[in-house]
């Protein structure tokens, strides 16, 4: 579901202009008036407002502590041509995220509406526990209260003040992105930028411009100069997601920033100083890269100042109820719905499967099965495939559920699936033999195993 933004400014060439730039990302209204920003504020529910500092008669600073009072947790983006340090520190001490001026520069204005956006999360999230559990289980938009998880929130509060460069490691999907989000925005530069850069989704070709950016005319479609990622988050943070996979030659490169603190755009002689952290993630094994010469020692080492490990779910399956409440609750809001629990049933069977895609896979199965489910309850015929046949494919002797009670109510077609599933991974895949177990001919299993795509 699209977050919704308002924009209020008494020029409507802005507000249009401004409205086709973002509406490919986000649902935007604007008003041109004061008083008709502050009724859609009241008609409906608003995420993020661009607020002009001048709307005609108005004050926007008056026009901001009206928003606040209404509904503290919209985030406020102030935007003016008559800038002065006096207006943007009022404007902050009133509550506004940042202060830009105009003409404004759209690929800054959408990190800046990510930036606040992302902590508009943070406070819906954290406000569905009590304030107990927001302290001893929730950072930032992270949740858990085992042991590994504690332990990753203690690192995070004794770097979120330092410079130093960090090494996010762990599996796909156990969230390594918001360990570095919570390392910036909870430390001395989270008014500044917090760019991501996903190393393995670039081409090589492209990913050294997309990092220090580019001169005019320095390659043929190079119609303007272009800042590169490094240079748009001076003073603030650069997330290198995925940095296994940054080509050998670019590591040097980058070596220098880290060493030198500058860089060298594409096509330019022009050497920049820049002032940025740098926050690393992978889920390859650097060590293991760089003794066989795949990844620098010495980047490594620049790099690898400290390193927090992110547990698989599977080691931290404590967390999961907890998890689950977080994403019924957030589906609820983008689904309309109004799911409370999951069947002890249900639970038990999430408690038991391992979760190779981690905690992004178990929302996606939340998600799925309130899609499902018809009633204020998650049961055990919503879940995904995946989830029932891993308990029938287990040793049911080792729990109190019952065979009778999992396959109760399960579809035909689903039942059938599962069964061929079970008895050719149980025959290491002999169709003879599979065949002559279920009572089926070879030519019929075969037809089966095409259809369930086994």
């Amino acid at each position: 579901m699209k977050r919704r933004i308002l924009i209020i400014d008494d020029e409507l060439s802005t507000c249009e202009l401004l409205s086709l730039a973002l509406r490919h990302n986000y649902d935007i209204r604007y008003a041109t008036t004061a008083s008709e920003g502050l009724s859609i504020i009241e008609r409906e529910s608003i995420d993020l407002v661009l607020l002009d500092l001048v709307i005609g008669d108005d004050d926007g600073i008056k026009v901001l502590k009206k928003i606040k009072k209404y509904d503290n947790n919209i985030s406020v983006i102030i935007m003016t041509a008559f800038g002065s340090i006096k207006t943007t520190v009022e404007a902050i001490k009133e509550g506004a995220f940042t202060y830009l001026s105009k003409p404004l520069d759209v690929e800054d204005l959408i990190v800046f509406i990510e930036q606040a956006l992302a902590i508009r999360r943070l406070n819906d999230d954290v406000g569905f526990f009590s304030d107990e559990l927001k302290q001893r289980y929730m950072y930032h938009e992270m949740i858990g209260k085992s042991q590994p998880m504690q332990q990753v929130y203690d690192l995070i509060e004794k770097l979120k003040n330092v410079d130093s460069n960090v090494i996010i490691s762990g599996e796909s999907g156990t969230g390594k992105e918001l360990v570095a989000r919570a390392i910036h925005f909870s430390g001395k530069r989270s008014r500044e930028r917090f760019v991501v850069i996903n190393c393995a989704a670039i081409p090589e070709n492209l990913l050294e411009e997309e990092l220090f950016g580019h001169k005019r005319g320095s390659f043929t479609g190079a119609i303007q100069d272009k800042k590169g990622k490094f240079e748009i988050a001076d003073h603030g943070t650069v997330f290198l997601d995925e940095i296994g996979d940054m080509p050998l030659g670019l590591q040097s490169k980058l070596l220098r920033v880290i060493q030198q603190k500058e860089f060298t755009a594409v096509g330019s002689s022009d050497v920049r100083k820049i002032d940025v952290r740098i926050i690393a993630a992978t889920n390859r094994n650097l060590m293991e890269m760089m003794l066989e010469g795949r990844f620098r020692e010495d980047l490594y080492y620049r790099l690898n100042v400290m390193n927090i490990h992110m547990p698989a779910l599977r080691e931290r399956k404590e967390d999961i109820p907890m998890l689950c409440n977080h994403f019924i609750k957030q589906f609820n809001r983008e689904q309309n719905k109004s799911v409370k629990k999951i069947s002890p049933e249900a639970e038990k069977l999430l408690l038991l499967y391992d979760y190779p895609g981690n905690v992004r896979q178990l929302a996606n199965i939340i998600e799925h099965a309130m899609i499902l489910s018809n009633s204020d309850e998650i049961d055990v015929g919503n879940l995904p495939l995946e989830v029932q046949s891993n308990k029938l494919n287990s040793h049911v002797q080792n729990t109190d559920l019952s065979l009778e009670y999992l396959i109760a109510g399960m579809p035909i077609k689903q039942l059938e699936h599962l069964w061929i599933k079970a008895t050719l991974k149980k025959n290491g895949g002999k169709r003879d033999i599979t065949a002559k177990e279920l009572g089926i001919s070879i030519r019929n299993l075969q037809n089966k195993i095409k259809e369930y795509n086994l």
